[in-house]
């Protein structure tokens, strides 16, 4: 794909892009309907300010989306009007991102199993003492 002086892509078009449209075609959400649903949801920010999926994108603008999550923060390099391959869509931003939590510290919280219902007191004393919450509670009655 050819590039014009300016960074935008010659093909497609000159000019802003929707940004719903160039969230999902940098990969950044599966879907195009999931980036409006973010959009709507204010989930979406450029250069700080909360956005409608109708908003147009440029070049260097910031782009801050939260998702399952996690905050995504990228600078536009390129804008692309539809959807590309991985190795393409990662030359259209900078990652800005913190990085992801450890997948040791999301499983910490404790999950239980399918179908076992609300936990006894048992249950309930047990996960309290894994945790360390069990002296505090002594303590604090």
């Amino acid at each position: 794909m050819a590039q014009a002086a300016n960074g935008t892509t010659t093909g497609t078009g000159t000019g802003p892009v929707r940004v719903d449209s160039w969230i999902w075609s940098v990969r950044l959400t599966k879907t195009r309907s999931q980036a409006g649903t973010a959009c709507r949801a204010g989930h979406v920010q450029v250069n700080g300010e909360r956005v409608k999926a109708a908003h147009q994108v440029r070049v260097g603008d910031e782009v801050r989306l939260r998702m399952d999550g996690r905050e995504r923060i990228v600078k536009v390099v390129q804008l692309l009007r539809k959807r590309v391959g991985a190795p393409v869509a990662v030359e259209a931003y900078i990652d800005n991102s913190p990085p992801p939590p450890a997948r040791a510290d999301v499983l910490a919280a404790g999950v239980r199993d399918r179908g076992l219902g609300r936990p006894t007191k048992r249950d309930r004393r047990e996960m309290e003492r894994l945790r360390g919450l069990a002296e505090s509670r002594r303590t604090a009655g």
